[in-house]
């Protein structure tokens, strides 16, 4: 079995944790975190340094994946994805057994899907995105890189969100609009057109 090492070592941390266990693919090495501190302790895996250690780190263990949250900027969970790729290391997709995935869509590198989750036919998830407990990526639907779509939020048939977006609890983006790069979707939202990059929007309720 392949150990994996976890980048972010906050409460996101401890939600993939119980993904990766629940897969069985891969024995989880431990945690770095920026700060050299996390706060994972009650999940039994060490913490084995900070950012400064990922080259050491990859170099022994070769498979990452990025565990710090996304919110309102995904500029973090970036720069850490891009520094693994660049220290070559192997950036798996880890799917929920409790998910669905349809087996002819498609999921890149270093992406999470999690519990209950699903990803209809034909749907394209960028890499490093996460795709949260009970989120629905229907058909023909685009998620490009760095994006996280929230818990029970749902992504419409052919609908396109750009890189970097955040879309939050229970959103609902109607079919075939686009989503700018950078956006923040409110909990909650319901989206009925196109927005350019970098809006905040937000449920009128």
């Amino acid at each position: 079995m392949k150990s994996l090492l976890l980048i972010g070592g906050g409460g996101h941390c401890r939600s993939c944790i119980d993904v990766i266990e629940a897969t069985g693919q891969f024995e989880i090495a431990g945690i770095v975190d920026r700060n050299g501190v996390c706060n994972t302790d009650s999940m039994a895996y060490p913490l084995l340094g900070n950012d400064d250690d990922l080259p050491r780190l990859v170099k022994k263990y070769c498979s990452a994946l990025v565990t710090v949250g996304q919110m309102r900027c995904t500029g973090v969970r970036m720069r850490l994805f891009e520094m693994l790729n660049e220290l070559e290391a192997d950036l798996p997709v880890i799917v929920s057994p409790q998910a669905y995935v349809s087996r002819h869509a498609h999921v890149s590198a270093g992406t999470i899907v999690m519990h209950s989750a699903l990803i209809n036919a034909n749907a394209r998830i960028g890499e490093n995105c996460i795709i949260n407990s009970q989120a629905l990526i229907e058909h023909d639907a685009i998620v490009e890189p760095h994006c996280h779509i929230s818990t029970g939020a749902k992504v419409n048939g052919g609908a396109s969100i750009e890189m970097g977006t955040f879309i939050g609890s229970g959103a609902v983006i109607r079919e075939g609009i686009r989503i700018g790069i950078n956006c923040v979707i409110g909990a909650g939202a319901v989206v009925l057109g196109d927005l350019p990059a970098g809006t905040v929007f937000r449920s009128k309720v």
